[in-house]
Formats: C-alpha cells, structure tokens, sequence
C-alpha cells in the first residue's frame, strides 16, 4: 500500500476498521463510523443520499462489497481535527475503485461526514438491461428519428432473441423469436436504433420496479428510491441518459408510474392502435404499447412517426380526429385529488392556481368519475382472469419460479371464476361508455400517481399501499382504453431530497399526437409562470 505513511494512526486505525466493516457488511459498526446528523453524504454514480439516516437505510438494502484490496491512500489534512482521504481498491475480480472520504474528529473519534464511492466500471447494469450493445441493433441511416436509441422492455420479440419476461426461467424455456415485433421495427425504420433488452418486472404484474432476480434498477431522478415498474429498465435507462426512449407496456399504468417516479414524459397509447403483434401479453383487455423520453419534442418526433409513419393521414383519422388539435380544457376528478397525498394535492393546487392566473389561462374545471374503488375492483378481477389464462400453463409446470409477490398476485388471479369474471366486465362495459362521454370535449388533468417514488428500503406493507392507491388513480384510463400522459410537472419533498410527481393528462380515443401537442404546449405554460 502506497500513500499511508503522513496519514495519523487514529485515523488510518478508523479507515481501516471502516473499511474491514465494508468487506464484512457489518452494518452496525458503518451506521458508527458514518458522523449522526442530517448533514451526513454519500454520493456514487445513482446520485446523492442526505442524512445519516437515509444512509443507513440505503446500506440495510445494498448488501456487501466483492472482496478487494486498498492499493493506495491519498491524505490531505484540511483543518485541525479534519482530513480528506482517496483510496484506490483493487478488486480480487479484477479492475479497480476510488473512495473520497472527509472525515471530522467528533467526540474523540474519527466519522466519516462526506463520502463518494466511484465502483470499478461493470460492463453494464444488470438491473437495467438484460443485453446491451453500442448499438445492439443497427435502425435506418435515415429518417426522423435517426440517431436516437431505443431500450425495449423485455415483452416484446425482437428477431434472434429470446422474450425474458423478467424472470431467468421463463427465458431459459423460451425460444429465440423469428420475427420482431412491429411497434420495435417501427422505430428502426424511423431511423432509432436499439441500444438494447431492457428489464421488466415480472411477466409485467407489477407497478413498483422491482425484481427479485436481476435486482431493482435506480431511480434516474431520486436516489434510493424504487424506478416504478413493470417498465422500470427502459425508464431507468431513459432517466440516465443510457437510451433516448423506452419503449414500453401499459397495462394498468406500467408507462405512467415510472414516468412520474423518474420524471419522464410517458405516453399510454390509445388501446389497439399500435399493434401488439409479437408482445409478451399480461391482460389483452387493457394492454396496450407506450413510449417514455426526457422531454416532450422527443416524444413527438416518436408519435408523428410510429402513429403516422406512411407519410398519409394520422392513424387518428381511423378514430375521427386527424391529429385536429385537442381544446385547451381541463377537467379535474374530484376522486383523484380525494386520493392524492397532501404535499402532492399542494403542489396539483398551486400549479393549477398559477394556470388560472396566466397570461394564456386554460378553462379549468371539476369533474366526477365515481368512486375509484368502483373502477378498480372490475378491472383487477378482469385483469387477473387474463393474465393467469396467459400464464397458468408455465407457472404450473414451473412452480417456485417466481418471487413471492407476483406468486401471490398469480395465485390470487387463479381463484377468480366465470361468474366473477363475467360480472366485472359487464361493470366495466358501462364504466368505458362514462368515460368516453367524460372525455368527449375536454381533457382529464391529475397527479399521476398519489406521491413521489417509495424508498426502496419501505416496507412490505408501505410498498403495497402505495401500489393500491396508484393503482386507482390508473385504472380509469386503462378500462377507457384511452390515451394517458404523464409529464413531469410537479415537484415534492421526500425523505431523499426533491422528487418529481408527473401530471396526467386523459383524452379521448385515437388523439394521441394532439394530446403530445397538448402536453408540449401546457409544459411550455408552466415554464413560463
């Protein structure tokens, strides 16, 4: 070791019993040698963690180090009692890491108040992509959406790859696909090409992110938070720069609620009208195909291809609207702000009261969808009747291959019955007829989801109430089969720092490239307030 002989011994006997506790994970002593207070960092390449608690919580969940040797200290003492240490490990694996430290001398011992942790460069984040190539898939020399990269959630066929589903066993069983999916060779034609198979949760049953094979992907705009699923790969990859666009599933919010926890423009796409060919299905009743970007021009360019890409009229014009613009009209559910947490619905209210008070002021208005429970019920019983029809003849001949909450979630879905199934779509038969006449002249604007993204280190319990309260806030837009986007408007406190809340916006059927224009435009009024 190189670098250690200036450096005090009570404080190389700190670094050194810190950093045996790194090897042993001994959570105990880190929590010690890490200062108390709300002051204490720790920084790494998924962002900053404030608060010796915060990162407290972020260790019960990382788990241990691989094995490796400290090659070289660099001290510097700054002040009396104060003194910056860099280290370089070597990893018995193979390649090297650096550790900044600055550490204060409190109540007569050495802790550590600033930390960041560069990890030796892996070849690429197992918890976000499956496989990954620069590009793995090469997509036209031309057209408008050249030089943009695509992450595509693990649902969808791409030729001479196998569908994964986000589960290791349903890849290992199933068989290289012979063609690609078309909403993936749309995208190629249009110029994008694929930077790679991005994860899911899985089989796509979930709206949290995280998976317990491959691991939870970060959160691109709020460390130590959980990335919102079942499209959480392709919006980590999206929020982090590894990718221009996600392109993802939405069944009963699986585009909206990353979008929000990652601060990402989501679309849901109206149902039907991208082809599902050669997607992985979870409920054909409600899925449908979505894209998510960093800011709403790239999410035009996408639509103004992929709905349009014959150079002829819209695909919207099969629905009545040919791309005609959408009215600059809102209507707010009263059962949504009803289920919103209070820093969100303070947030919601002040963005609309600015609105009003604009220069360009929208016609905003109040609207009543009905109890959301109403909704939700019907559409998680006709859900599960589908998904475990799709799924029942696999999982039975694979018992134990899935995590503990989608086994549950399946093993819920495989008591529904006929009668039960039958009843929940006659409900929600009359609940589309309401929404499609609530959305008839003017547009749905709400919180996307009840509050900014869970820590990942919540509990079971906490994750689970927060899933079913997301899950009331989508489902009105899944069982309308209506296009839904979020954008990231919204901004509130969490215990990691400032964390977005996208906004959603509700239109009717077939107007999805005039609810993009919409958005752009509303995203435009509030930069401007």
């Amino acid at each position: 070791m190189t670098g250690v002989f200036d450096i005090p011994d009570d404080l190389f006997s700190a670094f050194d019993r810190y950093e045996r506790a790194v090897l042993d994970n001994d959570l105990a002593v880190l929590d010690e040698m890490f200062a108390p207070g709300p002051g204490t960092m720790r920084g790494d390449g998924a962002g900053l963690l404030v608060g010796h608690d915060t990162i407290s919580a972020f260790r019960g969940v990382r788990g241990g180090v691989p094995p490796r040797e400290i090659e070289r200290i660099e001290y510097r003492p700054l002040a009396d009692g104060v003194a910056l240490l860099v280290s370089v490990s070597r990893y018995h694996g193979g390649g090297t890491g650096l550790q900044t430290q600055l550490w204060q001398r409190q109540d007569d011992r050495w802790v550590i108040t600033a930390a960041h942790v560069t990890p030796r460069a892996p070849a690429f984040d197992r918890s976000v992509w499956r496989t990954v190539g620069d590009p793995l898939f090469q997509g036209a020399w031309e057209g408008p959406l050249r030089g943009l990269t695509v992450a595509v959630k693990d649902l969808f066929a791409i030729k001479g790859y196998r569908i994964g589903a986000g589960n290791p066993a349903y890849l290992e069983s199933a068989r290289a696909e012979t063609t690609t999916a078309p909403a993936v060779a749309d995208l190629l034609r249009g110029g994008a090409s694929l930077r790679g198979i991005a994860r899911t949760d899985e089989f796509a049953y979930s709206i949290a992110g995280d998976n317990v094979h491959y691991g939870t992907p970060p959160n691109g705009a709020l460390p130590g938070a959980l990335p919102g699923g079942s499209s959480s790969g392709p919006a980590t990859a999206v929020a982090t720069g590894q990718a221009e666009i996600g392109l993802a599933t939405d069944t009963a919010g699986s585009v909206r609620v990353p979008a929000s926890y990652q601060g990402l423009w989501g679309l849901r796409t109206t149902h039907g009208l991208v082809p599902r060919q050669g997607l992985l299905p979870l409920a054909q009743s409600f899925d449908t195909v979505g894209w998510l970007t960093r800011d709403g021009d790239t999410l035009q360019r996408i639509v103004d291809w992929c709905l349009s890409y014959d150079g002829s009229d819209s695909t919207e014009s099969v629905y009545g609207e040919s791309g005609d613009d959408l009215p600059w009209r809102f209507a707010v559910p009263d059962e949504v702000m009803d289920a919103v947490e209070p820093d969100t619905r303070t947030a919601f209210d002040t963005l609309l009261a600015r609105l009003a008070a604009s220069d360009d002021p929208p016609v905003l208005r109040r609207v009543a969808l009905g109890p959301l429970d109403d909704h939700f019920e019907p559409f998680r019983t006709v859900q599960a009747a589908e998904a475990w029809r799709n799924n029942a003849e696999w999982l039975r001949a694979h018992p134990g291959a899935t995590g503990p909450a989608v086994a549950e979630r399946f093993r819920a879905a495989s008591r529904v019955t006929a009668a039960e199934e039958a009843t929940a779509r006659a409900r929600l038969d009359d609940l589309r007829g309401r929404l499609h006449e609530t959305v008839r002249d003017v547009v749905l604007l709400l919180p996307t989801v009840p509050g900014p993204a869970p820590s990942r280190t919540a509990d079971g319990a906490r994750v689970d109430a927060v899933r079913q309260a997301t899950l009331r806030m989508t489902t009105p837009a899944a069982i309308g089969g209506l296009p839904a986007l979020s954008v990231p408007l919204l901004t509130v406190q969490a215990a990691q720092g400032p964390a977005p809340v996208g906004v959603c916006l509700v239109s009717r059927s077939g107007t999805d490239i005039a609810l993009v224009r919409l958005a752009r435009r509303l995203a435009a009024a509030v930069r401007a307030l």
